[in-house]
């Protein structure tokens, strides 16, 4: 993508003070998720608080088992939480029956991390999209199938014409994420959530997915909460950060705050372990074998946490006695927060 990422840059492209604002339309409070089977429990989120502003992309940022996809799920009420309230707008998205539901979602689309699984095989590229409009806005047939191929246009389906009546298995990965977004997109949402949305595609067409869906928020003012393992996309593309660990918010605040100063161990561990090529060559190896102690101390530590201690602390390479006895809150300014010991 095209966007400068330097201090001064950031604050002109953008709203920071919206992005930290305390009315949003989507809200979650103190929000768990608790999976119980015969003979154990397994925490997928824990006491999870956020708030996502209109116009705005909120990345939840995490490796896999941080709970990322179980929130989507709370979001969008495929599933309810065992404690906590999400609201969004007017609606308690927890209390909300099937009908209600069905009107929620108009409101609340998402972008599957599969676009070829999120498909019916069956279903034409001009169907699959005229139909969430027949559905929730109640539009005729001949003017569907007119606002399915503008949207085609807007998502770069084009010439409209070569893809009209193609099926999932004519187009190409790329092509697929397009159609999931056009389709999502179709029934005028205030928020989209878009789970891992190019992990499955080539490198080479990544951005231009990304750069596809920051200009669809801007265009229409859509709020959007987009779901990563990729800290790097999420620095580019995202107004806030919200990093998780075994379901816990572990550092959270606007996106330039937190990505060019990490305060908690677990996201400076993400970063070193991004590989970047540059770095041996300007620091003499410093960098590079800084990177594989970090990642080398991940993995070599048990990652089963205590009961009682702070989660990471099994993997910390700056775990003190209290962080194995108590939890750490989150604390700081509410650009920028985390949840641990070590910093303070």
């Amino acid at each position: 993508m095209n966007k400068h990422r330097g201090t001064t840059q950031t604050v002109a492209t953008k709203d920071t003070t919206r992005a930290v604002s305390r009315e949003g339309i989507l809200k979650l409070e103190n929000v768990s998720k608790v999976y119980t089977s015969r003979d154990r429990s397994t925490v997928a989120a824990s006491n999870v608080n956020f708030t996502v502003e209109p116009g705005t992309i909120v990345a939840l940022i995490g490796e896999s088992g941080s709970g990322k996809s179980t929130l989507a799920r709370l979001i969008t009420g495929i599933e309810r939480p065992t404690s906590g309230r999400i609201t969004f707008g007017k609606w308690d998205v927890i209390g909300l029956k099937s009908r209600q539901l069905r009107r929620y979602r108009k409101h609340v689309q998402m972008v599957f991390q599969d676009p070829f699984a999120a498909l019916n095989p069956q279903n034409t590229v001009l169907y699959s999209i005229v139909r969430p409009l027949r559905k929730h806005l109640e539009m005729s047939e001949s003017d569907a199938r007119q606002r399915a191929m503008e949207i085609m246009e807007t998502v770069r389906l084009t010439p409209v014409e070569q893809f009209v009546n193609k099926r999932p298995h004519q187009l190409s990965g790329g092509q697929r994420q397009r159609l999931v977004i056009a389709r999502a997109i179709a029934p005028e949402p205030d928020l989209i959530v878009a789970d891992e949305p190019v992990s499955m595609l080539d490198v080479s067409i990544r951005a231009h997915v990304l750069e596809l869906i920051n200009e669809i928020r801007h265009t229409r003012n859509m709020s959007v909460v987009y779901i990563t393992h990729d800290i790097l996309s999420a620095r580019v593309l995202a107004d806030q950060v919200v990093v998780l660990y075994r379901g816990h918010v572990v550092e959270r605040g606007v996106s330039d705050e937190v990505l060019q100063n990490p305060q908690h161990p677990y996201t400076r561990l993400l970063f070193a372990s991004v590989p970047n090529p540059f770095e041996r060559s300007r620091n003499g190896g410093s960098k590079g074998d800084e990177r594989g102690r970090v990642t080398s101390h991940m993995i070599s530590l048990s990652t089963v946490s205590g009961e009682s201690g702070c989660t990471f602390a099994p993997r910390c390479p700056y775990v003190m006695d209290k962080c194995l006895t108590s939890v750490p809150a989150l604390s700081g300014s509410e650009a920028h927060q985390t949840a641990c010991y070590w910093k303070d």
